[in-house]
């Protein structure tokens, strides 16, 4: 069986923080304010999971009011789901996300993103699709003032 999950995140754009998609350190003047490392990208694609298999979202499993998850690395969390997943007897068939920013431009992240998720969720390559896309100068972050991201997911019983 084929389940189809959605997931969706944004965070404000802040000085004096590293700026992290998909586990990767991008070099910009500003970064995302959050409880852990604040990687929309990985958040929405965890979202997207859990709802594929039905178990909830991501501030069920990772609450903001939990210390433990303070600074925590998104890519952990995304292990983390990773197993409920499996003991839940499904795995990832594919993923599709798009991050929207005016900057910093991310096309050259890219190929490093992607092998990035690939590593950590144990599958290829071509399972794995990330854009990224501008609003024009319209909007929150048209404006630079935060990045959002969107993810769609397909996963299937073991």
């Amino acid at each position: 069986m084929i389940r189809i999950g959605q997931g969706i995140d944004a965070h404000r754009l802040v000085e004096g923080r590293p700026l992290i998609l998909g586990g990767i350190n991008i070099p910009f003047a500003k970064g995302l304010l959050g409880h852990s490392d604040a990687d929309v990208l990985t958040h929405a694609i965890i979202d997207a999971l859990l709802g594929a298999a039905a178990l909830g979202d991501i501030g069920s499993y990772f609450p903001d009011t939990d210390e433990q998850y303070r600074g925590i690395s998104s890519m952990i969390l995304l292990e983390r789901t990773l197993q409920l997943l499996r003991a839940h007897h499904y795995q990832v068939n594919q993923i599709d996300a798009t991050v929207v920013t005016e900057a910093p431009k991310l096309q050259p992240y890219i190929d490093s993103i992607r092998q990035n998720l690939s590593v950590c969720l144990g599958i290829s390559l071509t399972q794995i699709s990330i854009k990224a896309k501008t609003t024009e100068g319209m909007g929150f972050t048209g404006k630079g003032e935060g990045i959002l991201a969107l993810a769609v997911v397909t996963i299937k019983s073991l």
